[in-house]
């Protein structure tokens, strides 16, 4: 139960809302980082050859290799990013839910593509639940490459109590 609050939203989360923080930069893709990914997502099956066979992949609309829709480049980094907290009222500690996420896909990933990521708040809200005062938190992030092409968008809906 959340107590010692009448209100989850606090003035840093108003002034965070549409804002876009840090642009991070993934590595440049390459075809072995695709083709690792792919054979460890269709374990034990083999992959599509669009995903690692460069003869085939030649021959498909997209003229090469191309990366599967769920393919992060962000998956291996060398230093983790320092993610920082979502802002809540001070001396309340809150519990979070992950209440899913909805994938819209743009172009796919190629060798050679550096993909740019950045995130905000898009909306939130907050409601009385079960477990007390509820903060619903819709929370976007937007993947583009280096010609600025969508490639991928995330809004994931974080639930605090």
């Amino acid at each position: 139960m959340t107590t010692g609050t009448d209100t989850l939203i606090v003035p840093e989360l108003r002034e965070a809302k549409g804002r876009w923080g840090k642009t991070r930069y993934s590595p440049p893709v390459s075809s072995s980082d695709i083709r690792k990914w792919v054979i460890a997502t269709y374990w034990p099956e083999t992959p599509p050859p669009i995903y690692w066979d460069e003869a085939y992949a030649a021959t498909t609309r997209w003229g090469g290799i191309i990366a599967p829709p769920d393919f992060n480049p962000f998956a291996w980094p060398v230093h983790r990013p320092d993610f920082t907290t979502l802002p809540g009222p001070k001396g309340v500690r809150l519990t979070s839910l992950n209440g899913g996420q909805l994938e819209t896909y743009g172009v796919p990933q190629r060798p050679g593509d550096v993909i740019a990521e950045r995130e905000r708040i898009e909306s939130f809200k907050e409601r009385q639940g079960r477990f007390g005062l509820m903060l619903y938190l819709d929370v976007e992030t937007e993947w583009v490459n280096q010609s600025a092409d969508m490639v991928r968008r995330r809004i994931s809906t974080y639930i605090r109590y």
